[in-house]
């Protein structure tokens, strides 16, 4: 296959790469990328209104269909008890007014409220989670100290009671998490917000605001390998432009590549994605 690589040392393949041509007619994973400057305000505060209308074109982009109920209703079943795994993570977390427009479209496919559950921690304590046949996979994308990035990937950590046994080798295996009873084909749709993004930190839980900046984006997909493969690109992207010669990030987020490699869980190789760019496009970096 003309163009295609091989797997670089470190499993850092992928991550930093420009688009991959592939021969023949695999299919792809389809990721949308949605932008509107109007998301945020000069204090990053959301217009819900803006950031509602970008989900449901997302979605509706994302699945071919035009209504966004429609859509959602092939997702998620009247019947089903559904999980919306969040982050709460104090200096980014998922922000509220997504959370709540979620739970909307989801009772808008015909689920009870009774049956859905939204939260990040202590999942397996909450009985909407134990018992979920449906989930949707919510949170900011920032880097991370142990796992390179902390994306959907590792957004599902919290569904063990042991989370720092998954650190080994800089959380190389954490698609290994989607094995379990608990998670295995359950997750219906996969979001990384993409709004205010932190491209980089030097320790545990370092958080500092400068290097974080207002890109006003969603990446959504089926494929959670995919979309977290794709916001990898844009954080490294960003990291070259603000540190003026190529950074990658440390650790490696090489979990996102095993995840294709080692696992067959979803596809990391920008070849293999069909990347659909949505609306605001200057400074897009991908």
């Amino acid at each position: 296959m003309k163009g295609t690589s091989t797997v670089a040392a470190g499993g850092t393949l992928y991550l930093s790469m420009p688009f991959v041509v592939h021969a023949g007619n695999e299919k792809k994973s389809r990721v949308v990328l949605i932008r509107h400057k109007d998301v945020l305000d000069d204090r990053n505060k959301i217009n819900e209104r803006v950031l509602t209308e970008m989900l449901d074109e997302a979605v509706t982009t994302l699945l071919n269909i035009n209504d966004p109920v429609d859509a959602w209703k092939t997702l998620i079943r009247p019947e089903d008890i559904v999980g919306i795994k969040t982050n709460v993570w104090s200096y980014l977390p998922t922000p509220p007014e997504l959370e709540q427009w979620i739970k909307k479209r989801i009772m808008d496919a015909g689920v009870k409220e009774e049956n859905i559950g939204i939260r990040d921690r202590w999942l397996l304590r909450d009985k909407i989670f134990t018992n979920a046949t449906a989930l949707v996979n919510v949170r900011p994308m920032r880097t991370h100290y142990w796992s390179g990035v902390g994306s959907l990937l590792k957004n599902y950590i919290m569904f063990v009671n042991n989370p720092s046994a998954w650190h080994g080798d800089t959380c190389a295996d954490l698609a290994k998490l989607w094995e379990l009873p608990v998670i295995k084909g359950k997750t219906r749709l996969n979001i990384l917000v993409m709004l205010t993004p932190l491209f980089h930190g030097t320790g545990p839980h370092h958080f500092n605001p400068k290097y974080t900046w207002r890109y006003y984006g969603l990446l959504v997909g089926l494929d959670p390998v995919a979309v977290d493969a794709t916001g990898v690109r844009i954080i490294q992207a960003k990291r070259n432009k603000y540190f003026g010669e190529n950074t990658p990030i440390n650790p490696p987020p090489h979990h996102i590549v095993y995840a294709e490699t080692r696992h067959g869980l979803g596809v990391a190789d920008p070849g293999k994605i069909e990347l659909v760019k949505l609306g605001w496009q200057e400074d897009i970096l991908i």
